[in-house]
């Protein structure tokens, strides 16, 4: 099944050049909701177009990618620690892409999960645990059956502490896959402010904690048989 998928989709396992990039836009061409239906937080904070407001004071922000965001999404809500999660597009070139654009594979984007947490590198480490555990992070541009740049494995932090205790998660993590006789981490790692544009985008309201809406859609997420503690 994979081979097949594979020769289906191989043309969307290249990334994008950023002058062949779908053009996009200057605004979202879709109206976004601001409510989290899980959490009854704030979704958009300062990245509101009409209404921007600070985060809470003392969170951060983390973009996790791995597959469909759909399913990371509902893993980082349930996370104690994590004030609000949403689902978007972070890591490539085209502005205010839809759905559509990102599924093309020729926007860069990956479909991402902005989260913005409390409780410092603890809440971290937590996320962190769960992200590399519920997908397979050495399979790069897929996750099972999806194929494509938009499925690709990565985290885009918003600090170099952040990003310290990701490259620790990646060492350990790593460690763990070789004991198990898995492969090699592929996944994306950099600051946000150099994945593509260095925008993440929210995604459209249908996509938002769409596995609570529909508590019975497709998610490829689980545990992927290698544990490993990052605490």
């Amino acid at each position: 099944m994979w081979q097949m998928m594979d020769l289906l989709y191989a043309h969307k396992k290249d990334m994008v050049a950023p002058e062949d990039a779908l053009p996009g836009r200057d605004r979202y061409p879709y109206a976004l909701e601001r409510e989290h239906l899980v959490l009854g937080t704030d979704m958009l904070g300062p990245d509101s177009p009409t209404d921007p407001r600070p985060w809470p004071e003392g969170t951060d922000e983390i973009i996790l990618a791995g597959g469909c965001f759909w399913g990371i999404e509902r893993i980082a809500w349930q996370i104690p620690g994590v004030h609000t999660t949403s689902s978007g597009y972070a890591g490539g070139y085209t502005p205010h892409p839809t759905y559509e654009e990102v599924f093309s594979a020729k926007t860069g984007h990956t479909e991402a999960v902005r989260v913005i947490y409390s409780g410092g590198e603890e809440t971290l480490r937590a996320l962190l645990t769960q992200f590399w555990q519920q997908h397979d992070p050495t399979t790069a541009n897929r996750q099972g059956n999806d194929v494509g740049t938009e499925y690709r494995s990565a985290v885009y932090w918003t600090s170099e502490s952040q990003g310290e205790v990701v490259r620790d998660s990646v060492a350990r993590y790593q460690d763990a896959l070789d004991e198990a006789g898995r492969g090699r981490i592929t996944t994306e790692l950099k600051p946000l402010a150099e994945a593509g544009d260095g925008v993440y985008y929210t995604g459209e309201p249908v996509h938002q904690q769409y596995l609570h809406v529909n508590p019975g859609g497709y998610c490829n997420h689980g545990f992927n048989g290698v544990a490993c503690s990052l605490g």
